[in-house]
């Protein structure tokens, strides 16, 4: 039998990892799926991504996020830098949230 040449990772894996995501209806539905998908190491990591994102984007400086959080300086700065200079993929869902 030979070997799959195909990257992991590759456009069209990232692609079914997307659509698959689109099919989640409720945060219940998201949960259970981060968790079968992802270490807790990885959904503690994304989820304070995303509260440090909501955060940055409030105003409120860095190092009182990292005194308020937790959260390492080193990723509140990673955070900011995707917020500014990223794919837009943060700013999105804060603006969606924000209409709710």
């Amino acid at each position: 039998m030979k070997k799959s040449t195909k990257k992991l990772g590759s456009t069209d894996d990232l692609k079914q990892l997307h659509k698959a995501l689109l099919l989640l209806r409720t945060p219940d539905e998201a949960r259970k799926f981060l968790r079968d998908l992802c270490t807790i190491t990885e959904i503690r990591a994304m989820s304070e991504r995303w509260i440090a994102a909501q955060m940055i984007a409030k105003g409120v400086p860095y190092r009182e996020i990292a005194k308020k959080t937790g959260i390492s300086t080193s990723t509140i700065t990673r955070v900011g830098h995707w917020l500014k200079d990223g794919e837009g993929g943060y700013e999105l869902v804060l603006k969606r949230i924000s209409k709710k």
